[in-house]
C-alpha cells in the first residue's frame, strides 16, 4: 500500500524520453531523501540506444556499448525499475494496469512509451519483410545475411523500402556489409530521400549511396511482395525483380494502448500536449516523444531522439515544478543539427550550416552520441573501448608504415 506522504511518478516506457525523465528526476533532492518515488515501466530489459543500432549490422559496436540493461543503468539510483507490459491506462482513477493485472497508482504519470511499426496495406509484407527498430529486428537481421553470406548464391539482391534516415543509414550499411556480391536496392514513393533534411545532408546521402552502388527508385510503389519477388510501379511501369530479402523502413504509428486513450488526440493518433508537455485535459500527465503533438504549434517535431532527450529534460523541471506549485515551463525545441551514418565508421554530420562528412564526420558522430548516452558510468565504459580501438589502429599504422620505410631501405 502507498505512502499517503509520498508523490508517486510513474514513468511509461524505458526509452529516450522515458528512461532520461527518470533519470533527470532521480538527481533531484526530494527523490533521494524518499519523498517522491519514481517507478519505471518497460516490458524490455534492455535500453536500446536506436542511432547507433546500424552500427550492429557493420561489427563496428557490440550489443553492450549500445543495449545495456536496465540493471545496471539504474544501479545506485533510487529509480524501482518494473518489467512489464501496458495493458490499460486509466485517467480517471490514475492507475496503470500492467499484464499481470497489478496496478500501480500514481500521482503524477510521463507517457514515454513511443510508437511502432505501420503496416501498409500491401500483400505480402507482412510475412516477407523484415522490419529495423529493435534488438530482435536486428538479430533476426543477422541470422538472415549469415545465411546469405554463406550460400551458394553468387549475386544477392536486397531491397529496403522507405527513403527516410532508416532506410538510407541502413542501406549505405548493408552495402559495406555485402560489398561487391550484393545490389542494394532503396526505393522510396517520393520523389527525393530524407525529406525534411537539409540540402546538405541530402547531397551527402546521395553521394554516399552512389559511391556504394545502391540502386535508387524513386517515385515506386510496391505492389506486393513474394518470397523471392519484389513487384514494383516504377515511373508508370510495371517491374518484377528477384530479391533474397526485404526490408520495411517506411513509417510508425502510434501502439494501441495510447490511440484507446481517453483524451484528446490528433487526426494522426498522437495525443495533444499544451506548451509545458502536459495532456490538454490532465495537467497530471505528461506525454513526450513522437506519441505527442503539440497542440499549438504549426509544424510538427521531428521523431528523434533529439527531440526526446530535450523534452525530458524540461518534463523532469515541470513535473518537479508542478509537485511544488511553481510556474511551469514552456518545451522550446532547439534543433542542434542531423547526424546520419552513411557507411562503415563514415557519417554526415550537419549543425548550424556547417557540413561535415567522411571518416571524420563519423568520428564526431560518435563521439556526440557517446556523450548521449544515459549515465556517466556507461559513457565511461563505451569511451575507453572507443579510444582503445583508435589506438589499435594507430599503432598498425605506424607499424605498417615502419614496415614500408624499412623494406624501402633495404631495397
Amino acid at each position: 500500500m502507498n505512502n499517503k506522504n509520498v508523490i508517486n511518478i510513474c514513468v511509461l516506457g524505458g526509452g529516450f524520453s522515458g528512461l532520461y525523465t527518470a533519470l533527470y528526476l532521480s538527481h533531484f533532492p526530494q527523490v533521494k531523501s524518499g519523498q517522491w518515488r519514481i517507478t519505471l515501466v518497460e516490458r524490455n530489459d534492455r535500453f536500446l540506444f536506436t542511432p547507433l543500432l546500424y552500427e550492429l549490422i557493420t561489427g563496428e559496436l557490440q550489443r553492450w556499448e549500445i543495449a545495456p540493461s536496465y540493471q545496471k543503468l539504474l544501479a545506485g539510483t533510487p529509480i524501482q525499475f518494473c518489467q512489464h507490459t501496458i495493458k490499460k491506462i486509466d485517467f480517471d482513477s490514475r492507475n496503470v494496469e500492467l499484464d499481470n493485472d497489478d496496478f500501480l497508482s500514481y500521482d503524477y504519470l510521463v507517457l514515454g512509451l513511443g510508437t511502432q511499426n505501420r503496416w501498409a496495406d500491401i500483400p505480402g509484407l507482412k510475412n516477407h519483410a523484415l522490419t529495423f527498430r529493435t534488438l530482435e529486428d536486428v538479430e533476426r537481421l543477422q541470422a538472415k545475411i549469415h545465411l546469405l553470406e554463406t550460400s551458394q548464391r553468387k549475386y544477392l539482391r536486397v531491397a529496403v523500402i522507405g527513403g527516410g534516415p532508416n532506410g538510407v543509414e541502413l542501406s549505405c550499411k548493408l552495402a559495406d556489409r555485402l560489398g561487391k556480391r550484393a545490389e542494394v536496392l532503396l526505393i522510396e514513393r517520393g520523389n527525393q530521400i530524407l525529406k525534411g533534411f537539409s540540402q546538405g545532408v541530402r547531397s551527402a546521402s546521395y553521394r554516399a549511396l552512389g559511391s556504394r552502388r545502391v540502386q535508387l527508385y524513386l517515385t515506386t510503389d510496391v505492389n506486393e511482395i513474394t518470397a523471392d519477388s519484389l513487384h514494383l510501379t516504377h515511373v508508370e511501369q510495371d517491374l518484377s525483380l528477384p530479391v533474397d530479402l526485404v526490408i520495411w523502413a517506411a513509417g510508425t504509428q502510434s501502439r494501441q494502448v495510447i490511440k484507446t486513450l481517453n483524451c484528446q488526440h490528433s487526426g494522426g493518433d498522437k495525443l495533444l500536449i499544451n506548451p509545458s508537455l502536459q495532456l490538454i485535459d490532465y495537467p497530471e500527465v505528461f506525454a513526450l516523444g513522437d506519441l505527442a503533438q503539440i497542440s499549438n504549434k504549426n509544424k510538427p517535431l521531428p521523431a528523434t531522439a533529439q527531440v526526446a532527450y530535450q523534452q525530458a529534460s524540461c518534463a523532469a523541471k515541470n513535473i518537479a515544478a508542478a509537485i511544488e506549485g511553481k510556474p511551469l515551463k514552456s518545451f522550446h525545441y532547439l534543433h542542434l543539427g542531423d547526424m546520419l551514418t552513411l557507411g562503415s565508421r563514415t557519417a554526415i554530420v550537419s549543425s548550424f550550416f556547417l557540413n561535415i562528412d567522411g571518416q571524420l564526420g563519423g568520428m564526431i558522430r560518435r563521439l556526440a552520441y557517446i556523450f548521449r548516452l544515459p549515465t556517466m558510468r556507461h559513457r565511461l565504459q563505451v569511451l575507453r573501448n572507443f579510444v582503445q580501438k583508435i589506438g589499435l589502429k594507430i599503432r598498425r599504422f605506424f607499424r605498417w608504415r615502419i614496415t614500408q620505410l624499412l623494406s624501402q631501405k633495404s631495397s
